[in-house]
């Protein structure tokens, strides 16, 4: 069974600026993404698979330099969430995919390469971030972490 933690962050000015260029490349990522989906939908009457959209991602950041900066792991995991998305939407789980918002709640996952230190999170390309570990974390290995900020702009961790 997977258990999920959801812990507040406290990152510096730096992590901050670059958990903002990260947040946006993601969202750039995922309204690109569902944009030409959408557009590839009414001329062909099919949609695109997760592969294709990898490679999307892959020509975008060959085209603009910035989206170089997040880590390369967060990139592929939209593609695998709007692939997901469309199959529970064509399922009946869930409504259509709808396009990302710069004024409301951002998140990004990193699905590899983090771990857990004495006072914070290790996560790539940001390095330690403090953080209040108010719960320990249990035996079994770390899955997933998605770093959320709410409209408060108070960061947190969930650690699965």
């Amino acid at each position: 069974m997977l258990r999920a933690t959801k812990y507040r962050i406290y990152p510096t000015t730096e992590q901050k600026l670059h958990l903002a260029q990260s947040f946006g490349c993601c969202r750039f990522a995922w309204n690109y993404a569902l944009n030409l989906t959408n557009e590839t939908y009414k001329v062909t009457v099919q949609g695109l698979g997760r592969f294709f959209i990898l490679q999307e991602i892959t020509n975008l950041k060959k085209e603009h330099e910035w989206m170089k900066e997040p880590y390369s792991q967060c990139l592929q995991v939209v593609a695998l969430n709007l692939s997901r998305a469309f199959i529970n939407f064509f399922e009946g789980r869930s409504a259509y995919p709808r396009f990302k918002s710069k004024h409301s709640n951002q998140s990004i996952s990193y699905p590899q390469n983090v771990s857990i230190v004495e006072d914070g999170i290790k996560f790539p390309k940001m390095g330690i971030v403090h953080a209040r570990l108010h719960r320990p974390i249990r035996q079994g290995a770390i899955r997933t972490v998605t770093v959320s900020m709410n409209a408060s702009c108070q960061y947190f961790a969930s650690v699965l």
